[in-house]
């Protein structure tokens, strides 16, 4: 199979946990290839994504390497399995492969944790607000291109309607809840289709307020996606060139405790409605 030239996030990731049970292993790429009965080069190409493997290898390698975690073989396995092309792949041609990436990890995650202090989640913009956002982008859009943008986040909405969606816990800062993308009328329409979305029985909406005062996190906007196990957390992180992936240990670490302290300082489920409904309210 020749190697890919553009791995996603997803394939770079298993390979990446490949990579950590070799060296956990204190196995180095030689070695692993002559215990394998493989060519060299194809172990730091399994191992950055670029090429493809089978759920027999990533079970072989890991016997190699002494990895005894059932749990993280069994799922690292999983993700070599090969159905028909996911949706997300109709936009390969048209967009960069970040958003791409960032429909696989919500289409493959467990749970959500999305905190966000000036955006509204991507999962539940309405399709005038999404055209808002896309249209002050710098440098600006061709139209065409604001319209494919648009259509893949809001295509983003059906693994909401997986038969097994991941369960979501969303926590807003207020200065995300009055920044009026579109104006008044578009601003208000977001926020009632969040109040919306906060009835589902697995979507859960957490509102902190100017009079929390300051917390860690302030300044990010942060999707953190539980994996089938620990081990295969994510964290996705927006900035103006796109999405940026996290996953070392120390990071995820990192995250869960700044958006657990986010929602100690977040209001209680039902209080946050009330708080969302109030500004709506006031456009």
């Amino acid at each position: 199979m020749p190697p890919r030239n553009a791995p996603t996030e997803r394939q770079r990731r298993l390979g990446a946990e490949l990579r950590k049970m070799r060296t956990a292993a204190d196995m180095t790429t030689e070695a692993a290839a002559r215990a394998l009965a493989v060519p060299r080069t194809n172990i730091p190409n399994m191992e950055s994504g670029r090429s493809g493997i089978s759920a027999a290898r990533v079970r072989a390698m890991a016997a190699t390497y002494g990895c005894r975690n059932e749990a993280l073989i069994d799922a690292l396995a999983a993700m070599t399995s090969r159905h028909r092309s996911p949706w997300w792949a109709a936009y390969r041609n048209s967009l960069p492969a970040g958003f791409l990436d960032v429909a696989e990890m919500e289409w493959h995650a467990r749970r959500l944790r999305i905190a966000l202090t000036v955006h509204m989640p991507g999962l539940f913009h309405t399709e005038e607000h999404a055209r808002a956002v896309f249209e002050r982008v710098i440098p600006p859009l061709a139209p065409d291109d604001v319209e494919v943008r648009m259509a893949l986040r809001l295509e983003r909405r059906q693994v909401l309607d997986k038969t097994h969606p991941p369960s979501i816990e969303l926590i807003m800062y207020e200065a995300a809840l009055r920044t009026q993308f579109g104006g008044p009328k578009v601003a208000k329409a977001q926020l009632h289709h969040i109040l919306e979305m906060s009835e589902r029985h697995d979507v859960t909406v957490h509102a902190i307020p100017f009079s929390a005062g300051g917390f860690p996190g302030a300044g990010q906007s942060v999707i953190y996606a539980e994996g089938p196990v620990p081990e295969l957390d994510t964290v996705e992180l927006d900035s103006t060139h796109g999405p940026e992936f996290y996953d070392s240990d120390q990071q995820l670490c990192k995250y869960r405790a700044q958006l657990g302290a986010m929602r100690e300082v977040a209001l209680n489920p039902g209080p946050s409605r009330d708080f969302i409904l109030a500004i709506a309210n006031e456009l």
